[in-house]
Order: structure tokens, then sequence, then C-alpha cells
């Protein structure tokens, strides 16, 4: 295996995850109960990719899920037992990286060979896209929002972009795409373009 590549088990899901992001899961299946076990334990991470085609839950009778090749690593902060019987945690995002190859072990969890993306590059907002500061501003007073306890600087264009890219109701594939520009200030320009179109 390559020196820069490591192995990362996955975890699929119909979401996107943008580094410095929450997410808040709950987790029955025996391989996901058995993984989140392991990454509290040894304070591991693990992986969130978006699937592309399928459905996360194994079933014999079916294929595995497809998986975009761009996903973030998670990291579990909180977790705790549900009254459903199912175990809640909540992740944060961290690094991006790439997936290079998948296997599935006997118990059907994915474990992937990825390398991780170079760090994207601090810059400010410039006043071009002040607009999408004043936007995430207003999100922050909603109830919702505030619930989420989220970590933003509002003076720098990739914190703006991670946050808005998760707050905006646009489909994950849209998401995706946003995750895997490297540009803060491409991922602002593409972000001032769908807000206008959601304001049709």
């Amino acid at each position: 295996m390559d020196p820069t590549e490591i192995e990362l088990p996955l975890f699929p899901l119909g979401t996107v995850l943008f580094q410095g992001g929450n997410l808040q899961l709950q987790i029955f299946e025996p391989r996901y109960l058995s993984l989140i076990g392991r990454c509290v334990r040894d304070e591991s991470p693990f992986g969130v990719v978006l699937i592309r085609q399928g459905s996360d839950t194994w079933r014999a009778d079916r294929p595995g899920p497809k998986l975009f090749d761009i996903g973030t690593e998670a990291r579990v902060v909180d977790f705790n037992q549900l009254g459903n019987g199912r175990l809640g945690i909540t992740v944060r995002g961290g690094r991006k990286f790439r997936v290079r190859d998948v296997r599935e072990q006997a118990d059907h969890l994915l474990i992937g060979r990825v390398a991780y993306l170079p760090e994207e590059p601090a810059m400010a907002v410039s006043a071009e896209h002040r607009d999408l500061v004043d936007l995430l501003t207003e999100l922050l007073t909603h109830p919702g929002v505030q619930k989420l306890n989220l970590d933003i600087d509002l003076n720098d264009a990739r914190s703006v972009g991670w946050r808005l890219s998760e707050l905006l109701p646009i489909e994950a594939e849209i998401k995706q795409s946003l995750l895997q520009l490297q540009l803060p200030r491409e991922r602002l320009q593409e972000l001032t373009r769908l807000v206008n179109k959601l304001r049709g």
C-alpha cells in the first residue's frame, strides 16, 4: 500500500459531512455498533461517504452501495443510549479523503483504502461574498440551527462555506459537489449561484 494511504472503516450515508460540522446518527446494525465501540475505545476515526447508488442497509440479495470517492473523516464526540434501543452518536467532521479502493469484511463493514486530501487554504471572505455572511448570520438566529451549537468563524471563507453548504436546503449530490471543491473561494462562488437560484 502507498505510504500516503491508510485503511479507514467507512460509513455510507445519504448525507454529506463537512469539516467542523456535527452530524447526529442512530446506530443499530451490529457492524456499526461494533465499529463505534472501537472508535470510542481507541479514539479513532471512521469515514463518512455519500451513497451514489444503493442502500446503506446490508441485504444478501443485493450488492453493496456504490459510493462517491470523496468523503470526510468523522470522530465520535458524544453518544447516548436512546429510548428506542438504538445508540445515538454525534460525530464531528475532520479531514477530507479520496477513496482509492473498498473491501468488504465478513461482517459487511466496508473498509476503504484512502488518501487524505491537502487542507484547504485559509482565506478571508471577500467583499463580493459578504451577502453569504449576512445569510449565514440570519440562519444562525433560527432556533433549530442554534441547537446545533455550530462553531463558525464568519471571517473565514472555509468556515462560512462549510456551514452554509450544510444548512442550505439543497440535494445531497449538490452538497457533495461543494465538498469536493478544494478552494474556499470557488465554494462561495457556487453557493452564491445556488442561493440566487433558491431565491428565484
